[in-house]
């Protein structure tokens, strides 16, 4: 699709024909599995200033927590042995106190033991660290370019820039990463045409996977009085995001199902193919206050949404899907 094809269907075409279309390239290029990835939040610090998140660094009132590398390599042996998904993602603010050689550390214990893909969400880094952790093991990483205006960007994220996120996305890819990219629905000030350079972005890297989820408010943000973003616009991007994209991995963001008890159903409609169910322990994952009323996604939810949706729960590794063209069920 063009810009303006994707600019007239976010704002003329009715969200169902949407899920309709999207649902059938779903079929198609996908298959019938919902790929689970279970979250080890381990640590709530963040060096950034980001305008919306809860853990910026200038929040002060927020209870800031690390888990020690021990405690998150047996948090994931746990998941492993217990549950058999083979896929753990291991995510973060934005916090260098777990250096380079540490999160190798990590990644190669739980390798170790297990034959499983593992996924990081820690920031941007140096490409050395990058490397090192490749290296190491790790097989994905995600990190949303959150918004393709460049102006927009900037606004957000103070003292960092569009082509700086994108530079380290390219760097990541280019080390054999399976790599995330993806972008929020309601931030203040964006437009239509912003959202369908989201959609072309995500299709023109390419994006092995893709997080698209709705603004929501955190109270002790700049951004707290701004209101959510829109559940029926966010599945519309979701679902153009599944037509352009086709085979992209697409998940049932934890911000869609905060935002409304329905959004982790209709985004499996919507195209969406994976689930995300947090194993971060309780008492630290109520601290992981990245907006307001954060929902946790259990497995049980996972289960309960994809038999809801009549597809296949599926705990395999589930990975990259840009070098088939056949779904593997």
């Amino acid at each position: 699709m063009t810009k303006p094809e994707l600019m007239f269907h976010l704002q003329h075409t009715p969200l169902k024909k949407l899920q309709q279309m999207a649902d059938k390239v779903r079929q198609n290029w996908v298959g019938n599995k919902v790929y689970l990835r279970a979250i080890i939040e381990f640590s709530n610090y963040c060096c950034r200033s980001c305008l919306y998140c809860g853990l910026r660094k200038e929040n002060k009132r927020l209870k800031r927590y690390r888990l020690a590398p021990d405690s998150i390599i047996q948090l994931a042996q746990n998941i492993i042995s217990k549950y058999g998904i083979k896929t753990i993602v291991l995510q973060s603010g934005d916090d260098f106190a777990y250096d380079t050689e540490t999160i190798s550390f990590i990644i190669q214990k739980i390798k170790q033991k297990a034959d499983v893909a593992i996924t990081l969400s820690l920031g941007e880094r140096d490409f050395t660290e990058f490397e090192a952790w490749r290296r190491a093991g790790a097989d994905r990483y995600l990190m949303k370019h959150e918004t393709a205006n460049p102006h927009l960007y900037a606004r957000l994220h103070p003292g960092k820039t569009l082509n700086q996120r994108l530079k380290a996305l390219k760097q990541l890819q280019a080390l054999g990463y399976e790599v995330g990219l993806g972008c929020m629905v309601g931030l203040p000030g964006q437009t239509l045409d912003d959202l369908a350079e989201d959609i072309l972005l995500i299709r023109d890297f390419p994006a092995d996977m893709a997080g698209i989820g709705p603004f929501i408010p955190q109270e002790e943000t700049p951004l707290s009085q701004h209101p959510a973003g829109d559940l029926s616009l966010t599945l519309k991007v979701i679902a153009l995001t599944r037509i352009t994209s086709q085979n992209v991995h697409l998940p049932v963001t934890t911000a869609l199902v905060t935002l409304d008890q329905n959004g982790g159903l209709e985004a499996l409609l919507a195209g969406a193919n994976v689930i995300m169910p947090d194993f971060t322990p309780l008492t630290y994952s109520q601290q992981y206050k990245i907006y307001n009323n954060k929902a946790k996604i259990t497995l049980e939810f996972a289960q309960d949404l994809t038999r809801q949706a009549g597809r296949k729960l599926s705990k395999e590794k589930g990975g990259s899907l840009k070098c088939t063209t056949l779904p593997k069920d």
